[in-house]
């Protein structure tokens, strides 16, 4: 609970009370200057406290003191277990969640999606998380292993001790590739550094309308889903807007393909990874809409989504509910690691020589416990090529199938879920949700809320 409120409380009434003037008669034309400027300053202030009744009732304010991690249970980031009691594992740790993009609502940017919206608070918080899903795929596809932002250091606030920033290290083949490749492009003038790199792939995410994973970007290839700007998103919508996204974009050698009701299909991975004589072993992210129980989530898949979290092949799990979406990226003990896209923050004008990167990495690593995750949500895997793929496909099922008392969250299959014109077979924004053993009712009604096909 944060500032007296529970996550599930509608805003005090004070917040949603305001009323917009209505325009006036010819009898009032003199005064009608005054009623524009009434208006438009109680509109201002509503969304001013809306913006802070989400800042508080999401995280960005709290009474109550951040939870610290523990020296004494080793803490696993995305595929990398630290011990945090030894003093080297701790400054890992800090430099790899620091160096996380970390992507909030922001304020003050270009109407988005031809409505009247200037800020995302309050209904943007899945597309904030499928951003950082997304960046982190983009993160291992673009910079070399073991990258670190240099301007870590400053980030982390807990309670370990701060040492001094590596040093980055050599750049990766794949980044020469992209600058030969973007020859022409509108960014073939950045410095060939990876810090550069990093920036331009900030840049990416900025908040205008001609950036490829911007939000407004994400709402309008939302339409086609009949989603619109102000809408609540989906987790399964979500990876279909960036698989959209990465096809339309200029990355080289990258695909993303979304697993067809919890099934990814072999077949159609390799295909869409080598279907190009010029770009014939290209990377891929894997997306899998997944419902990890009913109402709640089912306690009984904890293990299960630990050793998904531990794989280094993961890039993490987006989920959320309406208005609560986040981004998970490990755990300790019995708490999930996760960013938090729900507060508000002031737009970068990222088209501006050397921009403030600070508000894209996060200050705190934030813990919740398992049982408070949505089980709606998102898987996110990365493979670099063919042998990774094939590599990811035993190291996944064999964590799929290593949880005693329930069924594989998702399976790989041979073959393809596609007809012979290369269209899903299958609706795309279906979801199928695996039960545990110990609930096997079938039945075939869809949920009119979540849009997921329940077994």
């Amino acid at each position: 609970m944060s500032a007296g409120w529970s996550d599930d409380a509608d805003p005090p009434d004070d917040l949603a009370s305001f009323e917009v003037l209505s325009k006036p008669g010819p009898s009032d034309l003199k005064e009608y200057p005054q009623h524009v400027e009434a208006a438009q300053d109680k509109a201002k202030l509503k969304r001013r406290l809306m913006s802070a009744w989400n800042n508080v009732k999401y995280g960005g304010w709290s009474l109550k003191s951040k939870p610290r991690l523990s020296k004494s249970s080793p803490v696993c980031l995305l595929g990398h277990m630290h011990q945090l009691s030894s003093e080297g594992d701790r400054e890992q740790f800090r430099r790899a969640f620091s160096s996380l993009l970390w992507l909030t609502y922001r304020k003050g940017f270009a109407p988005v999606g031809g409505s009247s919206l200037t800020s995302d608070s309050g209904w943007g918080c899945m597309l904030r998380t499928a951003q950082m899903l997304l960046a982190q795929g983009l993160l291992i596809h673009l910079m070399p292993e073991g990258w670190t932002w240099p301007g870590a250091h400053h980030q982390t606030k807990d309670d370990l001790d701060v040492k001094a920033p590596r040093q980055s290290g050599q750049r990766s083949d794949l980044v020469k590739q992209w600058r030969r490749r973007s020859e022409g492009s509108p960014f073939d003038n950045v410095e060939d550094t990876e810090d550069s790199t990093h920036r331009h792939l900030v840049t990416w995410f900025g908040d205008t309308p001609t950036a490829p994973f911007s939000l407004h970007k994400l709402v309008e290839l939302g339409k086609t889903s009949g989603k619109r700007a102000g809408d609540w998103y989906g987790p399964s919508i979500a990876a279909h807007i960036l698989r959209k996204a990465v096809a339309a974009s200029e990355v080289p050698n990258l695909e993303v393909y979304v697993a067809q009701d919890c099934t990814v299909y072999v077949g159609d991975v390799v295909r869409l990874c080598e279907e190009s004589q010029s770009q014939c072993n290209k990377s891929v992210i894997i997306l899998v809409p997944v419902r990890l129980g009913g109402d709640a989530f089912n306690p009984a898949y904890v293990e299960c989504v630990k050793k998904l979290l531990q794989l280094k092949c993961c890039i993490g799990i987006i989920g959320g509910k309406p208005k609560h979406s986040l981004y998970f990226v490990g755990f300790q003990d019995d708490k999930l690691l996760y960013l938090d896209p729900h507060l508000c923050q002031a737009t970068v004008d990222v088209n501006q020589d050397n921009f403030p990167l600070e508000s894209f990495h996060c200050k705190a690593a934030r813990k919740m416990a398992f049982h408070r995750m949505d089980p709606s949500c998102t898987l996110g895997f990365y493979a670099g090529n063919r042998k990774d793929f094939d590599s990811l496909c035993t190291d996944v099922t064999m964590a799929l199938t290593s949880s005693v008392g329930t069924y594989p969250i998702f399976t790989f299959v041979e073959g393809s879920g596609q007809d012979e014109h290369g269209e899903e077979a299958f609706t795309s924004e279906s979801v199928v949700h695996i039960a545990a053993k110990d609930n096997q009712k079938r039945s075939n009604k869809r949920s009119s809320v979540d849009d997921f096909v329940m077994l």
